[in-house]
């Protein structure tokens, strides 16, 4: 039975229910996670939750160490990852309090956030043509709709910058490109978890819909915290239903992915480095 990691987006920053909590602080190669992983088991499976922006929520979309969460989870033993995170819709049929499962992710940011471990002596090149587990989207889709829930299955999510929200021009030039929902986290997310050879899934709850939609009133803070509330509460029922399910998927393609990806030769990455690194590489280096 897989390991399952949650990180929780804006609105969820503890998971209840956990037996045996523990918290566990720890020191990666690329610094301090947003918090401390709390580990335990929840309905059976082991897990190991992370709340994204921190406990108090402190941390802005461009301050979060990406590297250190994810690498966090690895060296814990996580083998699928949950995120749960908020967005805005860019489509009329995408609705408030909806739940989108994204199976594609485009990138605007432009902050310079690292969205690799390997760098500074080593080269991978993983394949991401596909960058959500189909076998984890599945499993959550029939476990959403089986509870009522409004869910959809599929689209693009665009990861903009952030903080703020989008202009209303942005808005709809997104809009004609296609994208179905708007957030700010989940890029880096979804490429480093294929890094590490986690299966990944995003579970995208739907809070408004940006500022395109003029028959709609604009995006307010309040409006925002009003369905984050909301969406939080049903989020948490659903992780509860679908963890142990997702931690009985057999072994997929995610979970090998660094097999053919290292380029660079073993005895040119540097040793440091190889011992940074071994959560990640160390099976194919054999260290």
């Amino acid at each position: 039975m897989a390991k399952v990691g949650i990180i929780g987006g804006s609105g969820i920053y503890k998971m209840e229910g956990i037996r045996d909590l523990k918290e566990v602080a720890l020191k990666t190669p690329f610094g301090e996670s947003s918090d401390v992983f709390r580990t335990g088991t929840l309905e059976g499976a082991e897990v190991v939750f992370l709340p994204r922006h921190g406990s108090r929520h402190t941390l802005s979309p461009s301050e979060i160490n990406y590297r250190a969460n994810v690498f966090g989870m690895k060296m814990l033993g996580v083998a699928a990852l949950i995120s749960v995170s908020a967005c805005g819709s860019l489509k009329k049929e995408l609705k408030p309090l909806d739940f989108v499962l994204p199976d594609q992710f485009v990138d605007r940011t432009n902050s310079g956030r690292v969205m690799t471990f390997y760098r500074g002596g080593v080269v991978a090149h993983v394949g991401l043509a596909d960058p959500v587990c189909a076998r984890l989207s599945g499993i959550v889709y029939e476990t959403a709709k089986g509870m009522g829930l409004s869910v959809h299955r599929g689209g693009t999510y665009l990861n903009m910058e952030g903080p703020a929200f989008s202009t209303r021009a942005e808005s709809n030039l997104y809009r004609s490109w296609g994208m179905d929902i708007i957030g700010m986290t989940n890029m880096a997310e979804a490429r480093l978890a294929r890094e590490a050879e986690m299966c990944y899934v995003t579970i995208a709850a739907v809070t408004d819909y940006d500022c395109w939609y003029e028959s709609e009133e604009s995006v307010t803070v309040e409006m925002i915290i009003a369905n984050l509330t909301k969406n939080a509460e049903n989020s948490k029922k659903l992780l509860k239903a679908v963890v142990r399910k997702v931690a009985d998927v057999p072994a997929c393609a995610c979970r090998d992915a660094l097999k053919y990806a290292i380029i660079t030769p073993k005895d040119a990455i540097p040793e440091k480095l190889k011992k940074d690194l071994a959560p990640l590489i160390g099976k194919y280096l054999g260290t």
